[in-house]
């Protein structure tokens, strides 16, 4: 699914191509040789936050999510899928990390030291600015986010991010668009700013109108034009509150 929600979205995403899939063969071999591989179970913890490790994770398969502890639980800023980076920027400025990173099924990916990436950025401006770009469109989508999280009721947040979930990872099956994408209804709450009750509450209200159907880790949504009008009106503009720092950890 390619096509741009209309209105507002949640952010959870931030590139529309992967990292990976924009480099060319050879710089992609390149910079495959430069880790080791790391095999993550389902929640198991990539990075954490706060930590002064600076290696950098190249994504080969499997979900993430990037998420920080707030007094009222996990808030999850992104999520992350294979031919994704994440990490760089502690890799690029020192700090410590500014997000946890942690997997949401099995993860494959690759580990490359700080100074091994920095090096492989130097040598290449091409890639230098691929980076920067994908920074400065995480923080966009990390903007996105917050507005939202601020502004709109429940249903619309959750319309929205069925919405976007739905135009980035969505597959059409017996003329419904199916998500795939293995978040339980606790990690919507999260991804969302609400509690788990409310989230059960607006799929029941949902799914009452024919609206969406869910099983277990998967939802199929029936008519995406709907949930684009609840998402996309009443207060998820594209702009807003400017985030403190963008979730490339």
């Amino acid at each position: 699914m390619t096509r741009e929600p209309v209105g507002g979205h949640m952010g959870l995403f931030g590139e529309r191509q992967a990292f990976l899939e924009r480099l060319g063969d050879a710089d992609r071999q390149s910079l495959l040789g430069l880790g080791l591989p790391r095999l993550y179970q389902p929640q198991e913890e990539l990075l954490g936050e706060g930590a002064a490790n600076t290696f950098v994770l190249v994504i080969l398969s499997g979900w993430c999510t990037v998420w920080r502890a707030t007094e009222r639980g996990r808030h999850i800023l992104a999520l992350r899928q294979a031919g994704e980076l994440v990490g760089e920027m502690a890799a690029l400025d020192g700090r410590p990390r500014s997000a946890t990173v942690s997997a949401l099924d099995s993860v494959r990916a690759l580990a490359v030291p700080g100074d091994r990436f920095r090096h492989f950025m130097a040598a290449r401006p091409f890639v230098t600015g691929l980076v920067m770009a994908q920074l400065t469109e995480r923080l966009r989508s990390a903007d996105d986010q917050r507005s939202s999280l601020a502004s709109a009721p429940v249903l619309e947040r959750l319309a929205a991010c069925l919405v976007e979930l739905a135009d980035r990872t969505g597959r059409k099956e017996s003329g419904a668009v199916v998500i795939r994408v293995p978040l339980s209804q606790h990690e919507i709450a999260a991804a969302i700013g609400a509690t788990r009750e409310a989230v059960a509450k607006a799929l029941r209200l949902l799914r009452e109108q024919g609206l969406v159907h869910t099983g277990p880790k998967v939802i199929s949504v029936a008519d995406l034009e709907p949930l684009r009008l609840l998402g996309g009106t009443g207060g998820v503009p594209g702009g807003g509150n400017r985030a403190s720092r963008a979730p490339g950890v």
